[in-house]
């Protein structure tokens, strides 16, 4: 609601963007920076609400893969899910973005040899968190990481939703995870203090930044039956 003409950023020189941003549009002068520091090969962490922002923009659009909220519907793209081994994209007419009530969930993985997941359990219970569904959007997933069932008993949408990919945007390298809702106080931030977000989070900018992962998988990290919790948000 005020005046953003004076954000104009240089994006150049630096090797990692990590985008956690859903408020007013960026003056044109940046959304061209950003474009070329994209399209020019840099990386980028689209993290959780970011990927609301910026619906009108098809070319951050398509960066994201997949956005919800801010009058999203079939026009933005398709519903994105995954069914039967694979993932599938539904043209269904409706809105993009729902979540149902934050609850511990359950993340299955779908790729063991991505340097971003590789070494980390397939299955790993997840802190109380947004569980984000019927995303939509261009669909560019390039590598599905992992996944989570949407309950219909916490209002969800009944499907296994995708929540952390890399998107396929030239050469770029895009690490999108959905996870990690902030609350307003630190009681508030559960998701952010599961030790498995914190790491996934980790990981996934380094990738993005280098092309590589040379952090270790931490002997805290969850399991598939037993959150695990960094609540003071540092490494043990």
């Amino acid at each position: 609601g005020k005046d953003m003409s004076g954000f104009v950023l240089d994006f150049s020189s630096y090797q990692l963007v990590v985008l956690d941003y859903n408020g007013d549009s960026w003056p044109e002068e940046t959304n061209r920076r950003f474009l070329e520091y994209v399209q020019n090969g840099g990386g980028v962490v689209i993290y959780h609400a970011a990927d609301n922002a910026f619906s009108k923009w098809p070319e951050f659009n398509r960066i994201c893969a997949l956005g919800g909220w801010e009058g999203r519907n079939e026009n933005s793209g398709p519903y994105v899910y995954w069914k039967d081994g694979k993932l599938v994209k539904d043209s269904s007419a409706g809105p993009g973005g729902s979540h149902g009530r934050q609850h511990e969930y359950v993340l299955n993985g779908r790729d063991k040899v991505h340097p971003v997941v590789k070494g980390l359990p397939l299955k790993w219970r997840h802190a109380k968190d947004e569980l984000y569904d019927r995303m939509r959007g261009p669909g560019n997933i390039r590598d599905i990481l992992y996944t989570a069932y949407s309950d219909k008993e916490t209002n969800g949408s009944g499907r296994e939703e995708p929540l952390v990919f890399t998107v396929d945007y030239g050469n770029a390298r895009i690490f999108h995870t959905m996870l990690g809702h902030a609350g307003a106080t630190t009681e508030d931030n559960i998701a952010m203090q599961c030790t498995g977000f914190q790491v996934l989070l980790l990981r996934g900018a380094e990738w993005a930044a280098t092309g590589k992962v040379t952090q270790k998988v931490p002997k805290d990290f969850p399991t598939e039956t037993t959150c695990s919790y960094r609540k003071d948000y540092k490494e043990n």
